[in-house]
């Protein structure tokens, strides 16, 4: 009788404990209780189909009646299906052959293993429709900004919750570079991606994607928003710096000032969220020429010729101009390249009084190692005039040579030239 009791125990807290289940419907929920029944009962009696199963959530219990046909007394076949004469006539004297026999059955009476099979079979379809509940929520909100709180950091990625308590990722490497996060911290964060492997949804966030930076713009610029200033295009290195162009449908706005505000009034606050990160925003122009002029402001530029088929530009710059149009460590350049989708290579001026004569870089193969030359060659400068006009750093980025092997080349080449005007 105490083995009953407990089993009767055990039911009800299968019950209350899915009871509160997070974003399953009522109607969902009966579904799934009824269904997870039906599957014990099938498992126990080989077929559910002459059972009826009336699920009462807010009792905590289930009503569950077996239909049997009576049949004359020792003709029963099937057990679970039929009921003798005799056996129906104990429940209720009235019955009669043919006719249906409507038991109720306990669940609690099938034992523990029964209660335990619909436990495990109550998890399993309460796990695969949360994880539906959570792939459907997130699925389209890709591109979302979202603020959710930091519940857990480790060294690959920090695990937050959002409002309702579904966990999220935000890998390291989506991560500003000077983001430090304590526990119980609100961070905002746009909506990356949603992985569903083998039904099991997973939520990726990002604070380095210029999604974010386009959405934390929309939020914070009303005419962004409203559309009456677009953005075109936005380039980032995340927690350094970044670039966005933007126009205006109205000739009244000026696009740039309304982004910035009044001493950046505007802007101050993203700059804040992204740690600092210094936003330069130009006038988008469909023009590629002008377009690459304003993506390397500050310098000036005093040529530009371009290849729109290889979306590739050459910028020739006084001296003084060309290390503003780098930038440090290349990040104006790289930013502009990015920005324009033009692979722009940047030129020291050639003064008139300069000597116009060149040597081609294979000339120097008794000085400098052929795997050199082929890769200041493999980024299309030929001659050693194209290589000393060219900015130190950008031999080194783009040829991927060390600082000591560029500096080296350099010498050499400048050393031909010194030697020439020696000898004249």
């Amino acid at each position: 009788m105490a083995r009953k009791k407990n089993e009767s125990i055990s039911l009800i807290e299968t019950f209350a404990e899915f009871k509160e289940t997070k974003n399953i419907d009522r109607t969902t929920m009966v579904g799934v209780l009824e269904e997870s029944f039906r599957s014990v009962i099938a498992k126990l009696f080989g077929s559910d189909e002459n059972f009826d199963v009336i699920v009462n959530p807010d009792k905590g219990d289930c009503e569950i009646y077996r239909n049997r046909v009576v049949v004359p007394d020792g003709e029963v076949t099937d057990e679970n299906k039929e009921i003798s004469l005799s056996e129906a006539r104990e429940i209720d004297a009235d019955y009669e052959e043919g006719e249906d026999v409507s038991e109720p059955i306990q669940f609690a009476d099938f034992g523990r293993r029964a209660i335990l099979t619909l436990r495990q079979t109550l998890a399993s379809k309460i796990l695969e429709l949360e994880h539906d509940a959570l792939y459907n929520k997130y699925k389209d909100r890709v591109g979302e900004i979202i603020a959710a709180e930091v519940y857990q950091t480790w060294k690959s990625e920090t695990l937050l919750m959002d409002d309702e308590g579904n966990e999220l990722y935000l890998p390291k490497s989506q991560q500003i570079p000077r983001d430090f996060f304590h526990k119980g911290d609100t961070v905002r964060a746009v909506i990356d991606r949603v992985d569903n492997a083998n039904g099991n949804p997973k939520i990726y966030l990002s604070r380095t994607s210029p999604m974010f930076l386009q959405r934390l713009l929309e939020t914070e610029i009303p005419e962004i928003a409203d559309g009456l200033i677009r953005l075109c295009r936005i380039a980032r290195i995340p927690g350094e710096r970044a670039k966005i162009a933007v126009e205006s449908y109205d000739d009244r706005i000026d696009p740039v000032g309304a982004c910035v505000g009044v001493k950046g009034s505007r802007i101050h606050g993203i700059v804040r969220e992204l740690h600092n990160e210094n936003i330069d925003v130009i006038n988008y122009t469909a023009n590629p020429s002008l377009f690459i002029q304003r993506a390397l402001n500050p310098a000036q530029i005093s040529s530009i010729t371009l290849n729109e088929e290889e979306h590739k530009a050459e910028v020739y710059l006084r001296p003084e101009e060309v290390s503003l149009a780098i930038g440090k460590g290349g990040m104006n350049i790289k930013l502009a390249s990015m920005l324009t989708e033009y692979t722009i290579d940047v030129f020291r001026e050639v003064e008139d009084n300069e000597e116009t004569e060149d040597i081609y870089l294979d000339e120097f193969s008794d000085e400098v190692d052929q795997w050199v030359i082929d890769a200041i060659k493999a980024i299309g400068l030929t001659t050693a005039k194209e290589v000393l006009n060219a900015p130190r750093e950008m031999l080194i980025e783009k040829a991927d040579l060390e600082e000591d092997t560029v500096d080296e080349l350099l010498n050499i080449l400048r050393a031909e030239f010194e030697d020439d005007d020696k000898s004249e």
